[in-house]
C-alpha cells in the first residue's frame, strides 16, 4: 500500500483549518492568521504521526483531547475559563456535525447489498461493521456538511436578530382593537406630508371586515383615491379618519396609500409598552412577511421618540406621565 503522507498532511491541515475557522465565527472570535495557521499545522502534524509506530501509544482518548485543548490554545488563546469551555465546546459540535454528515452521507449513497456485505459477527456474537469511505468522498463532503451548517446558523443568526425587532402591535379606534405582530424597521422613513405624523404599515386583512364591503380585494390593484371617491354612495363610519399619504416605492414613481387616524397605537417590545396618538396607520394591500413572521411595519419614531419623551420627563422631574410611554 502506498502512503502519500504529504496529501495526508494538506488536506488535515485543509480540515483542521476549515474547523477552526468556523468554530472562531460561531464564537464571533476574530482570527490571528499566524495562530490560525499554527494551530491547524499541529493538527495535521498529528494525523502524520499515525504512521510512525513508535508513535502508537499517543493514539488515545487523553492525548486526542489535549491536543484540541492545545489547539484551541494557540488558536485563541485562553481568556478565561468559561470562554475557553464554550469554545471547546463548540469545537467539537462542529466536529461531531462534520463527522456525523460525512457517515449519513455515505450510508445514503450505498445499497443494501453494500451495508450487509459491510456487517459481520464477532464469535462473541457482537455484530460488527466494516466501513470504508474513500478519500475524496470524505473531502468533498466534510466541506460541504460545514458549508451547510453555516448556511443553517447563518439565517438562525438572521432570525434571532430579526427577533429582537419584533413587537405586539394594537391599533385602538373607538372600542375597536385590532391587534398582531409588528417589525421595527429602521429604515422606514414615511410620514405625512402635511401633518408630519409618521406612518406605519399594516396589512388591510386586518381590517377586513371593518372596511366598505365594496373595498374588498380592490385595495392592492386600485389607486386608494378611486376608493375614496365610491364613499359618497356607500358611507363609512370612520370616513373622516382617512387620509391619502403619498409615497415613492422601488423603481416606480410617486403613488397614493390609504392611511388611518386611530386614536391610539399601543407598541410592546419586550416588557416596555409605548403609546402615541400622533400616528397614522397605512394600509397595505399585500403581504408584508412572506412567511408571516409580522404583519406590520413600526415606524422608529413611535419607538425612539417615547424613549426621548421618557428622558426628558425625568430630567427636568415631571410629575405627569409622558403620554407616549407607559
Amino acid at each position: 500500500m502506498v502512503v502519500y503522507v504529504d496529501l495526508i498532511f494538506l488536506t488535515n491541515l485543509c480540515i483542521d483549518g476549515a474547523l477552526i475557522g468556523l468554530t472562531a465565527w460561531m464564537r464571533s472570535i476574530k482570527l490571528v492568521w499566524w495562530r490560525w495557521l499554527l494551530s491547524a499545522v499541529v493538527g495535521a502534524l498529528y494525523v502524520v504521526m499515525m504512521f510512525v509506530p513508535e508513535l502508537e501509544f499517543m493514539f488515545t482518548f487523553l492525548i486526542k483531547f489535549g491536543l484540541s485543548l492545545v489547539m484551541l490554545s494557540i488558536a485563541f488563546g485562553f481568556k478565561g475559563l468559561q470562554t475557553f469551555v464554550r469554545t471547546l465546546g463548540t469545537f467539537y459540535v462542529i466536529n461531531f456535525v462534520a463527522a456525523g454528515g460525512i457517515l449519513g452521507m455515505h450510508y445514503m449513497l450505498q445499497n443494501s447489498g453494500e451495508i450487509f456485505n459491510g456487517i459481520w459477527f464477532t464469535t462473541s456474537g457482537g455484530m460488527s461493521f466494516d466501513l470504508k469511505i474513500a478519500f475524496w468522498f470524505t473531502f468533498i463532503v466534510f466541506f460541504t456538511v460545514l458549508f451547510l451548517f453555516k448556511v443553517v446558523q447563518n439565517s438562525k443568526r438572521k432570525t434571532d436578530r430579526m427577533t429582537t425587532y419584533l413587537g405586539r402591535v394594537e391599533v385602538v379606534i373607538d372600542e375597536v382593537s385590532i391587534t398582531c405582530t409588528g417589525l421595527v424597521d429602521t429604515g422606514n422613513q414615511l410620514t405625512d406630508p402635511l401633518s408630519r405624523l409618521p406612518v406605519m404599515v399594516m396589512e388591510v386583512s386586518l381590517w377586513q371586515d371593518l372596511l366598505p364591503e365594496a373595498w374588498k380585494g380592490r385595495l392592492k390593484d386600485e389607486t386608494p383615491d378611486n376608493l375614496i371617491m365610491e364613499l359618497d354612495q356607500e358611507q363609512f363610519r370612520w370616513q373622516d379618519r382617512l387620509r391619502l399619504v403619498p409615497f415613492r416605492g422601488i423603481n416606480k414613481g410617486t403613488a397614493f396609500m390609504l392611511a388611518i387616524r386611530p386614536d391610539l397605537v399601543r407598541v410592546s417590545l419586550g416588557e416596555i409598552c409605548y403609546e402615541t396618538t400622533k400616528v397614522l396607520v397605512g394600509l397595505d394591500g399585500g403581504v408584508l412577511s412572506s412567511e408571516g413572521k409580522y404583519r406590520a411595519v413600526i415606524h422608529p419614531e413611535l419607538v425612539s421618540e417615547a424613549v426621548n419623551t421618557q428622558s426628558t420627563a425625568l430630567t427636568v422631574g415631571a410629575t405627569e406621565k409622558p403620554l407616549n410611554v407607559v
